[in-house]
């Protein structure tokens, strides 16, 4: 499902089926309610309900519903909300289709993804001076691992990088997200950032 505009860029890309549209944030938590799709992008701007309310309802009935959310704005402030709404992937309108093509294609594979302007954006405006915060102690793979994750890499892809099994990646990640204190790996993404830890 996604929202209205977008269904003609993304026609050449065989692998999605685009099952509904909406034009605003209300009708597009009853579509997601009726439909269950795989994923949802979501434009924050929607009138009536925006989007990142619209990704908090979607998420707390239907969390397997990947979102990714889609927006003009790079404020530190509105990336936080979306991705604190469940959002697993942040795209700027305007970027290159091929770029929303790997906001979804890693949204599907339960990796986080931040458009590079965003990713930019969090950093220079939430890294505090400290480090590594107490608390959050990490190993150098684990650090690795991290790393990687903020990138968008999926498990699969962060055990080719690194020369590990996806079964030792995802231990890895279960470790950090403990260490973090989050349930998941958009959370994890947003703590490092905010910690200055990548």
């Amino acid at each position: 499902m996604m929202q209205l505009g977008l269904e003609q860029s993304l026609t050449a890309y065989s692998q999605f089926e685009i099952i509904a549209q909406a034009d605003d944030g209300f009708s597009g938590v009853e579509a997601a309610r009726n439909l269950q799709p795989d994923l949802v992008v979501m434009d924050i701007g929607l009138p009536g309900l925006d989007g990142i309310a619209a990704t908090q309802q979607i998420k707390a009935e239907f969390p397997q519903i990947h979102v990714v959310m889609l927006t003009s704005h790079q404020s530190e402030t509105e990336v936080v909300a979306a991705l604190s709404s469940g959002a697993d992937a942040y795209c700027i309108k305007g970027a290159t289709v091929d770029r929303l093509v790997t906001a979804i294609a890693a949204a599907q594979e339960g990796a986080t993804y931040l458009d590079p302007q965003i990713a930019r954006q969090v950093v220079q405006h939430l890294r505090p001076p400290q480090t590594n915060p107490s608390g959050m102690q990490l190993s150098q793979r684990e650090m690795d691992v991290l790393q990687l994750m903020v990138q968008g890499l999926s498990n699969p892809e962060i055990a080719e990088k690194l020369f590990l099994s996806p079964n030792t990646i995802k231990t890895h990640v279960r470790g950090i997200m403990n260490k973090l204190s989050v349930d998941d790996r958009v959370q994890a993404a947003v703590v490092a950032l905010r910690s200055g830890l990548v």
